[in-house]
């Protein structure tokens, strides 16, 4: 099955919900069901629903599917999970490098800091979008230095408080604490030393998720 990709004559990108579902390994009419009960929301806000496109399937007959912008796509993404969430801003930044390579056929970039200039823009977009939800988040690290301690410390004492757990490289939140509002996912972009980039993300604190490492830490001394 063919996705549809679209880009209008501003150069503005946008992604179906065929490639949605692709990209995040979901069933589509999972993310198409995600979309509708989102809508309501959207509409609201922003006084326009979500486009609705047409597609062939394998049969030739016409399905049909929605074009979600950008922003958009990053909203009905944030009822996804963590690994959905970070495939789908990935390859917005891929589309984003894609536009930038075709547009080079029309404006030549005439120097490397023209290039480099461009991709941090890109990057720092992409952060921007990935990162809203976890604006006036704190670190583990600011939370211990607050309480007196060594960051590790209180790592430890969440992991053995089954607050958290130790996965694929970083702290996830154990399924007891998901979906309290108690933490968010924060999208960190670096270089390796041979120059490739790559992106991770870490585990942020909301205010109500470091009130409750304050009453926890509080009773645990006393």
């Amino acid at each position: 099955m063919n996705v549809i990709q679209k880009s209008n004559a501003m150069g503005a990108q946008s992604m179906t919900s065929l490639e949605i579902a692709q990209v995040t390994g979901k069933m589509h009419k999972d993310v198409m069901k995600a979309i509708r009960n989102m809508e309501p929301a959207w509409l609201k806000v922003n006084g326009r629903n979500f486009a609705l496109v047409d597609y062939k399937d394998a049969k030739g007959e016409l399905r049909p599917c929605y074009s979600l912008s950008k922003t958009e796509c990053l909203y009905i993404a944030t009822k996804f999970n963590d690994e959905a969430r970070a495939k789908l801003v990935i390859r917005w930044q891929q589309l984003e490098q894609e536009r930038l390579v075709q547009q080079g056929v029309r404006r030549l970039l005439v120097t490397e800091q023209d290039v480099m200039h461009e991709a941090e823009q890109i990057i720092g977009r992409t952060l921007v979008s990935f990162n809203q939800n976890a604006d006036g988040c704190i670190t583990a690290s600011n939370i211990a230095e607050a309480l007196g301690m060594e960051v590790k410390d209180l790592n430890s004492f969440l992991t053995d408080k089954k607050v958290q757990k130790w996965q694929r490289g970083q702290y996830r939140l154990t399924p007891e604490y998901e979906g309290l509002g108690l933490a968010q996912d924060r999208l960190f972009i670096y270089y390796s030393k041979d120059g490739k980039q790559k992106e991770r993300t870490y585990l942020v604190w909301t205010t109500k998720g470091a009130e409750m490492i304050d009453k926890m830490i509080f009773e645990n001394r006393f």
